[in-house]
């Protein structure tokens, strides 16, 4: 299916761009390309073809949900620019906040 030069010239005007007649003759060019692969892909015999949104199976690896003791120590909490014993201490963001 070929598009034409005015065809290019409409969807520019459409997308505010200003193209000159070098730029439309080359867009018509490759419009027209991509138009007439997807006229094949068409004409395909997918009909027994699954709808597939990854061409390759995938599954998640997903590990158990276990509870475990933090480590929260000494190596941690001596990377704080600021602490109160065991915790980090940060700034206030909220003025009202007590």
């Amino acid at each position: 299916m070929a598009i034409s030069s005015e065809d290019v010239q409409h969807v520019a005007r459409l997308a505010r761009l200003e193209l000159t007649d070098a730029e439309v003759e080359l867009f018509r060019d490759q419009l027209s390309a991509v138009l007439e692969r997807a006229q094949r892909i068409q004409q395909l015999p997918l009909a027994d073809v699954p709808p597939t949104a990854h061409p390759v199976p995938l599954t998640n690896v997903w590990r158990e949900d276990v509870v475990e003791p933090c480590e929260m120590g000494e190596p941690i909490l001596a990377n704080a620019p600021d602490r109160d014993g065991e915790f980090f201490r940060v700034p206030r963001i909220l003025e009202d906040a007590e």
